[in-house]
């Protein structure tokens, strides 16, 4: 089962398994990861799941389509980095990624 760690604004770290198929959105919120509000419950509707991809993590991920591009004009200090997780798709190839929440959603 793929390993997802999300570090919140003040470095701390939490590691949780999530199998193949679900989003690192659901992974977060099934697992109660501080930061991620998920309000539209994954359907690319708001921007309340952004995150900061870890940078050795960039190319594996991919860039956001244009739908998520255009949620993400509603996020909070948005980065190069930042992707919706309700967008990423959890492979056996994601196994290790690396997601930073921001200070605040929306």
């Amino acid at each position: 089962m793929p390993k997802i760690t999300f570090i919140d604004v003040a470095g701390a770290s939490r590691d949780v398994d999530a199998p193949a198929g679900w989003t690192v959105m659901e992974a977060a919120v099934k697992n109660d990861i501080p930061g991620i509000e998920a309000e539209c419950g994954g359907a690319c509707a708001c921007a309340t799941c952004h995150v900061y991809v870890d940078d050795a993590w960039l190319d594996k991920v991919g860039q956001a389509e244009d739908m998520e591009t255009d949620m993400l004009d509603f996020a909070s200090d948005l980065r190069p980095s930042s992707r919706l997780s309700c967008q990423i798709k959890i492979t056996s190839e994601l196994d290790g990624l690396v997601v930073h929440t921001p200070e605040r959603q929306g």
